[in-house]
């Protein structure tokens, strides 16, 4: 389901019940479309999420953690400058549209009270959000700047007026009179999704969908199922995900066109169940796109180096071949004429069996013979090399893939520990940060078993190292998911239960490679077993003496592991 205009309607209701009356206290702009602000209302803090993004517009409470830019945008600045410690009067939705106005008041330098205006309009591509000054009608600054270049409608950039986005001309259903729904749908010639659509406001396809479902079922008693439904969406909100035609969707309630409905407490937490991992992805998209490219081009180097030194290894079968040819071009040097492609000798390797050698027409016979000579040299002097370019181009590959991977499971909080790595290794240029200041190296993430016992996983391969080499004592557990890239894992706990295992056997495959996969096949040994190899690349380990599991990661385990610590 889209974040259409009755989602909004529900939405809007369970912010004002937890929001209105708090004041702000922090102002975050953690992504290019998204805005959090922490507000403290009922006696706690509350992270309200803000999105223009294109594809997951949208309004919401989360409980997902953000990591905030080192240097924040300007529009985050004037969100400050106007809102910071301003206090939440209302959130009023226009019409049944995705349109929302976060109300705010707060006193300015001299002391006089004005009233600010938060605007969001979730329109899918053509989201943004809008700092509005509510006694002028000027925009004070907007998270996207549009021209009159790029829509002729309305610009939004700072000192124009805010213009409101073109009305829809259907009815709102939420302040539709009976007389007026009983004509409309009495009057259908089919009753469906589209005729609901054309006919009334801020209905996405799914709840026009659902509704006419509804309707059709008992089609002689309209009225009571359609105001059943918007009561339902008023007073009696059951927050569901469910399946339809294969697709993963959302409702404020339980529709009877989803199959296997799961209903949430809010409709927050529905969201963050919903977008959770889909934007998390995105972002880690954008902000790894620059890192995966890297990596990428890295891979496909060294595959061309490894080709190329694969077929000079292949060549140096042949170099006894090139020194045959020249030593018989110089025996019968006398009868090979100057200015031919090829000439046939007697080979006396092979009882004098006639032999077709090829030649450049442009040398002289003794130049081709020499020629042969080099090229027999060259390769005789590349195979003392070859195996040892060879091997290293292979490890060189296995490093980056294993940085690939990492990429593919990482969090938007991932990515720059993972940057941390690159840097290390040589592969970018560390930035020169304005303050100069050194930041210190990233920790491996901490977990907790259900019986208390600490687990630690690296996220990158300079944390597998640290962890499993200096940090991890002799006795406690490490774990890998078996012969594929992933985090290593190690549980501080020389003896641990089995529950305790099969937990941390869980953090190994979910942050591996297989993340997505079944039966994953998990490591395990003391650490006193692991070892790494002169000149092994960071993350690189050999090991013995382990035994084996079988998980399938679960992403709910790995949260509650996450949360155990902090509970």
């Amino acid at each position: 389901m889209s974040f259409d205009g009755v989602f909004t309607h529900a939405m809007v209701q369970e912010l004002k019940d937890q929001l209105v009356t708090g004041r702000i206290s922090k102002i975050h702009q953690p992504y290019e479309n998204e805005i959090v602000l922490i507000i403290r209302a009922q006696g706690k803090n509350q992270r309200l999420l803000l999105s223009a993004h294109p594809s997951y517009a949208r309004i919401q409470l989360t409980k997902i953690a953000y990591t905030n830019p080192d240097n924040p945008p300007n529009f985050v600045m004037m969100l400050r400058k106007y809102l910071d410690g301003a206090i939440l009067e209302d959130i009023h939705q226009i019409e049944n549209d995705r349109v929302v106005h976060f109300t705010f008041s707060k006193r300015d330098e001299l002391g006089d009270l004005q009233n600010i205006v938060l605007i969001v309009e979730l329109m899918g591509r053509h989201s943004t959000i809008v700092l509005l000054n509510k006694q002028t009608g000027k925009i004070l600054d907007a998270i996207k700047h549009i021209g009159h270049s790029q829509n002729t409608y309305r610009s939004i950039l700072p000192g124009s007026d805010y213009i409101e986005p073109p009305k829809q001309e259907q009815t709102n259903p939420f302040h539709a009179s009976k007389e007026q729904v009983f004509a409309t749908l009495s009057t259908a010639e089919t009753l469906d999704d589209r005729y609901l659509q054309q006919n009334f406001q801020g209905l996405g396809r799914d709840t026009a969908d659902e509704l006419a479902f509804r309707l059709l079922e008992k089609p002689n008693e309209k009225m009571a199922v359609w105001t059943d439904f918007w009561q339902s969406i008023q007073n009696k909100l059951a927050p569901t995900l469910g399946l339809k035609n294969k697709k993963e969707f959302f409702a404020p309630l339980v529709f009877k066109t989803f199959e296997a409905p799961a209903t949430y407490a809010d409709l927050s937490t529905l969201l963050d169940a919903f977008y959770g991992e889909k934007a998390e992805k995105d972002r880690v998209k954008q902000l790894g796109n620059e890192l995966i490219r890297k990596v990428e081009n890295e891979i496909k180097r060294n595959q061309t180096k490894l080709a190329k030194r694969e077929k000079t290894l292949l060549d140096s079968e042949n170099a006894e071949e090139f020194r045959r040819d020249g030593e018989l071009l110089t025996t019968f040097m006398a009868q090979v004429p100057r200015g031919v492609e090829t000439i046939e000798l007697q080979n006396y390797y092979e009882d004098n069996a006639p032999i077709t050698i090829k030649l450049n027409p442009a040398l002289t016979p003794n130049q081709n013979a020499q020629k042969y000579f080099q090229k027999y040299q060259k390769l005789k002097n590349a195979v003392k090399l070859i195996y040892d370019q060879i091997a290293e181009a292979k490890d060189e590959i296995n490093y980056l893939e294993s940085v690939l991977a990492q990429l593919e499971i990482a969090g938007p909080m991932d990515i720059e520990v993972i940057k941390e790595e690159l840097v290390a290794s040589g592969y970018l240029k560390q930035k020169r940060n304005k303050k100069n200041r050194k930041q210190a190296p990233s920790k491996p993430e901490h977990f907790t078993a259900s019986d208390g016992t600490s687990i630690l996983v690296g996220k990158n391969n300079l944390q597998n190292d640290q962890l499993t080499l200096k940090q991890a004592r002799k006795t406690d557990i490490w774990l890998h998911a078996k012969n594929i890239p992933g985090s290593h894992v190690i549980i501080k706990n020389e003896n641990p239960s089995e529950e305790t295992l099969l937990e941390a056997a869980e953090l190994a495959a979910y942050f591996s490679k297989f993340r997505q996969s079944a039966q994953v096949p998990v490591d395990y040994v003391a650490v006193k077993h692991v070892h790494k190899p002169n000149g092994a690349r960071p993350g690189f380990v050999i090991y013995e003496n382990q035994k084996t599991l079988f998980v399938t990661p679960e992403e709910a385990v790995v949260e509650q592991l996450r949360k155990n610590g902090t509970a």
